[in-house]
């Protein structure tokens, strides 16, 4: 299945600088828009999108036509141009599909990130809500939510605070790690996280 994270395509470096370049910018007045990052520009190793073949395209858009209620068909449709960098064309699809089975993190995850990489940070962060509202323990949809927070709003407050969720709830994993590095990141401007919270506790479960 097609990872549901963004967060995993930005190296432990990057994310540092990424979060520094928005404090800085925030020192010298009104924030630009952030630039959006992707796998293929996160690290020169990373792989180029993948190729979208466009007759399994047509294939599966007849299938979603024949078949209005399989949400199968619309996430592999969503997958396919998601993993070319697509995302106007597979935002779409993730709707459709969250439509159909609005259970599913999984789908709403994806959806986030589609608004994030098509700049609606507030949509991105209403389905990241929603996310959580089907299991508030998601340390995907909270890693993100940190990201969307302090990438898309520039509110580094709002960030700390997802980011502290994720290593509370598991602090072994690596989504902990990716939260660390954007605290870290964070800290390594201000002296301190901002509103003065230092770094969280361990435990969770």
């Amino acid at each position: 299945m097609k990872p549901q994270s963004w967060v995993f395509a930005i190296s432990g470096t990057f994310f540092g600088l990424l979060v520094g370049w928005i404090i800085g910018s925030q020192r010298v007045g009104p924030a630009p828009a952030p630039p959006v990052q992707t796998a293929a520009t996160a690290s020169p190793a990373a792989p180029a999108p993948a190729p979208i073949d466009q007759q399994r395209v047509a294939t599966l858009e007849a299938r979603a036509k024949a078949e209005p209620g399989n949400v199968a068909v619309r996430v592999e449709l969503a997958n396919l141009f998601y993993d070319g960098e697509r995302y106007e064309l597979a935002l779409p699809w993730y709707e459709e599909a969250f439509t159909l089975d609005p259970t599913s993190s999984a789908v709403s995850n994806d959806l986030a990130t589609c608004y994030h990489y098509t700049k609606q940070p507030d949509k991105a962060l209403a389905q990241l809500d929603k996310s959580l509202k089907i299991n508030p323990t998601d340390i995907q949809a909270l890693l993100n939510q940190g990201v969307v927070r302090a990438f898309g709003k520039n509110d580094l407050n709002g960030a700390a605070e997802a980011w502290q969720k994720v290593i509370a709830i598991a602090p072994s994993s690596p989504e902990a790690r990716s939260a660390q590095q954007g605290l870290d990141g964070i800290k390594s401007q201000h002296g301190s996280t901002p509103a003065g919270a230092g770094a969280p506790g361990g435990g969770g479960s």
